[in-house]
C-alpha cells in the first residue's frame, strides 16, 4: 500500500493537530530512538542465533 501526497499531508496535519507543533519534534525524536534501539536488538538477536547454530553444528560433528 502506497501513500499519495494527499494521504501524507493529511497524516502530517493530523499529527500537528493531535500533538501540536512543539511536541511533534519530541515525538519524532523518540520515534527515531525507538527504531534505532529496535534495529540494534534485532542485530544482537541475529548474532546470538548464528552463534547458537554454530555451536550446535560443532556438537553434531
Amino acid at each position: 500500500m502506497r501513500f499519495g501526497k494527499a494521504e501524507i499531508l493529511l497524516l502530517i496535519l493530523l499529527a500537528l493537530i493531535f500533538f501540536g507543533g512543539g511536541k511533534l519534534g519530541n515525538v519524532g525524536k523518540s520515534l527515531g530512538k525507538s527504531i534505532k534501539e529496535f534495529k540494534e536488538e534485532i542485530k544482537d538477536n541475529n548474532k546470538e542465533t548464528v552463534k547458537k547454530a554454530e555451536s550446535d553444528d560443532k556438537e553434531k560433528a
